[in-house]
């Protein structure tokens, strides 16, 4: 099962990724400058996932691919790493899909 992680910055605010099942990154949000909009995101992501609509398949600079996830508002809510083929790619957005909605959040910024 995937996970959320909300992390700390250096520049002190927010941000969540979302972990696979394996452990392996498969979106990065913005930074956030409160924890609560930071899990506003989240929910953003939970709800927006399951949407083919709200991915949108990017190609870099250097000619890799990615997708962003968006919200309903056409807001960027989470990024993907570089892939190395356009069919690892979609694998990624079928992961995001398959993880998110039911993904736990694990705040890495509580004391423990």
């Amino acid at each position: 099962m995937g996970k959320f992680e909300i992390s700390l910055r250096k520049n002190g605010e927010y941000q969540f990724t979302l972990k696979a099942g394996n452990g392996q990154v498969i979106l990065v949000s913005e930074s956030y400058t409160t924890k609560a909009s930071c899990k506003n995101g989240i929910e953003s992501v939970k709800k927006n996932a399951t949407d083919d609509a709200r991915f949108e398949k990017k190609v870099s600079q250097n000619g890799k691919p990615y997708f962003e996830l968006k919200a309903g508002n056409n807001q960027i809510i989470g990024v993907s790493e570089l892939y190395e083929s356009e069919a690892s790619c979609k694998n990624g957005i079928e992961s995001v899909k398959k993880n998110a909605p039911e993904a736990q959040i694990i705040d890495l910024t509580e004391e423990k």
